[in-house]
């Protein structure tokens, strides 16, 4: 009776929780639960156009390197006036920022966690509309390459700030909008 207390003690020692600051000989190899440190989290990905300099650029690179490397070439179909394209898609604010949400998805989709529909979903839900919208007969690449025989780039105007904008401009900084609430 006396030795199987004993073992039942020890084995509730062993069970339980190391001691805070106590070294485990699990610490080195990082596994949670055993005294090492919890797997990190990946970093929250950012909206491109929010990034600036250098963290801009880098993104910019890998992007384009995803664009001109896997997505063209398998998604690229033919360029018409019913699916324009340009070459210097890097410049178009908007072609940018649809072209990494599709990329930031498409990496979210391909892993495992994702299951074995995880890319059905992404052609279905992502694939498909982004190119729909960017290549659009009317869309932000309208004015640019219709025929591959005739390159072309061309950035169309955006529509003018509102009127209240406008109004808050001429008014200058240190005067108020009537309407709005002052601190």
């Amino acid at each position: 009776m006396e030795q199987s207390a004993q073992q039942a003690q020890q084995l509730d020692h062993l069970a339980s929780a190391p001691a805070l600051g106590g070294a485990s000989s699990f610490a080195a190899f990082g596994m949670p639960g055993f005294g090492g440190p919890g797997p990190t989290a990946p970093p929250e990905p950012r909206p491109i156009l929010e990034l600036e300099g250098e963290e801009y650029e880098d993104e910019l690179d890998a992007l384009s390197d995803w664009v001109d490397d896997f997505l063209l070439p398998v998604y690229g179909a033919e360029v018409t006036t019913a699916a324009p394209w340009c070459l210097q898609w890097q410049e178009h604010d908007d072609v940018v920022a649809w072209l990494h949400a599709l990329w930031l998805a498409y990496q979210q989709h391909k892993d495992p966690e994702a299951g074995l529909s995880g890319l059905f979903v992404w052609h279905r839900d992502c694939l498909t509309h982004a190119i729909a919208a960017i290549r659009a007969p009317g869309g932000p690449l309208s004015a640019c390459m219709t025929s591959p025989d005739r390159p072309a780039h061309r950035i169309l105007p955006g529509p003018p700030p509102s009127a209240r904008t406008e109004k808050a401009n001429a008014a200058g900084p240190a005067e108020s909008l009537p309407d709005e609430p002052t601190s």
